[in-house]
């Protein structure tokens, strides 16, 4: 198929440099899209099959695609020639574009080229998952997502393992239907999957992970009470990390013999990184930078986003940590970081107390300014069942555990909290929402 497409696409006039939207559900056409048009020296795409047409078309513009595939083309993935030989692409040439999650506002084109994008497989895909040909690997995260494409399709298949594909969104129940039913020996996900996953477990959905040797989570923090409650369940480890679509991968991971809780873990071989304060110093609590064999090279025409986040070959993250002996803490994002009673408040801190409570499934919580102006806390939750007296509840809990600059003002009980279609909180949004 892999060739099929290849020669399709250059049936059709496409060249080196051309850019090839993807808008194709996680499906064995999806791999043969994108690495058929990474033969011929174009730039594959991938574009969120969760996106509303409008968002797309804004996409297509912005990437100059010349070419979309979608679900309608699957002809086109075995119509070319049988055998396709590849371009002879240089190293620095561009190999593919994803957008960033929108976490902040607007997706960016992120470009990475053919010298990198096989640098997973050595970092994260060995020293940490270990992925062999014996693996059966499953990843909640989409194809179309940064995490998702090395997970799911360039890690596994360097190492000649099965990937488990699934073209539908997630679900809790699915998912477990799945792990059930196709037996996975590496599971990568997200925060608030496995928070889903878990809840659902406890709810009663029949839940078997004895396939599974390793679980893995990026995206977000993993909050250390959720781990340790899936632990205690599963007795399955899960590998928190920290990347982002700029890194290429997870750069900085929990390993299984060095597991601490609330942690992103230690670098991984291959990478490096500092924490930088607000002048530009290395210091123990500030900005993570990042550098390694898998970053980008910027931003497709946003020369501005590019000079504030990739310098000298580091990526600035925009993600504060502390770091204590080799092992880097997340305290949230910089534009996160609430600022009260003249003390610096890491939102992660409050809602590693509102997890601790077992009626709360996620939780966020971002800065609201009170009737004097003054920035305050405000935790938004979401409750497993029906609650009554959750939010007096918590207000108690964080009475007793945290000291009182750092207790939510406001504690909201919500059904949902706003995602981005690979499961990122949306944290803008919730500030923009006034607190009853």
């Amino acid at each position: 198929m892999q060739d099929g497409a290849a020669g399709a696409l250059r049936d059709r006039g496409l060249q080196r440099g051309d850019r090839v939207a993807i808008v194709l559900r996680d499906s064995p056409e999806f791999i043969a899209a994108f690495l058929g048009a990474v033969k011929i020296g174009a730039i594959a795409v991938p574009l969120s099959t969760f996106a509303r047409p409008e968002e797309l078309a804004a996409l297509q513009k912005d990437c100059g695609a010349r070419f979309a595939i979608t679900e309608a083309d699957s002809d086109l993935l075995v119509a070319g020639m049988s055998e396709a030989d590849p371009a002879p692409t240089r190293p620095d040439d561009m190999c593919f574009w994803q957008y960033s999650s929108g976490t902040t506002g607007t997706p960016k084109a992120v470009t990475h080229v053919h010298a990198r994008a096989l640098f997973p497989t050595q970092g994260h895909g060995w020293h940490i998952a270990r992925v062999t040909a014996s693996d059966r690997v499953y990843s909640t995260a989409k194809l179309f997502f940064s995490y998702g494409l090395g997970n799911g399709l360039i890690v596994p298949l360097h190492a000649g393992a099965s990937v488990i594909l699934d073209p539908e969104r997630f679900a809790a129940d699915r998912a477990w239907g799945i792990i059930g039913a196709e037996r996975p020996t590496l599971l990568y996900s997200v925060p608030t999957a496995y928070a889903a996953l878990l809840a659902a477990a406890e709810d009663g959905t029949p839940a078997d992970p004895s396939s599974l040797r390793l679980c893995i989570s990026a995206g977000e923090a993993l909050p250390a009470p959720l781990l340790e409650r899936w632990r205690k369940r599963f007795g399955v480890p899960i590998l928190d990390g920290i990347g982002s679509t700029e890194i290429g991968n997870i750069a900085i991971s929990n390993r299984v013999d060095d597991i601490v809780p609330g942690s992103s873990g230690r670098v991984i071989p291959g990478y490096e990184a500092r924490v930088v304060d607000a002048d530009g110093a290395d210091a123990s609590e500030g900005t993570l930078w990042v550098r390694g064999g898998s970053t980008a090279i910027g931003y497709h025409d946003r020369p501005e986003a590019t000079a504030r986040v990739f310098h000298g070959g580091w990526v600035v993250t925009g993600d504060r940590y502390r770091v204590a002996d080799g092992h880097y803490y997340h305290l949230g994002r910089d534009d996160d970081m609430l600022r009260i009673g003249a003390q610096w408040v890491s939102p992660r801190d409050v809602e590693a107390v509102l997890l601790g409570h077992p009626d709360v499934t996620e939780c966020a919580v971002v800065g609201h300014p009170d009737a004097d102006g003054l920035i305050r806390t405000c935790a938004y939750v979401v409750a497993r069942g029906a609650a009554p007296s959750l939010a007096a509840d918590l207000g108690a809990l964080c009475a007793e555990r945290l000291p009182s600059h750092m207790r939510p003002r406001w504690i909201e009980i919500v059904g949902e909290l706003p995602k981005t279609a690979t499961g990122k909180i949306q944290r803008f949004k919730l500030r923009a929402r006034v607190p009853s």
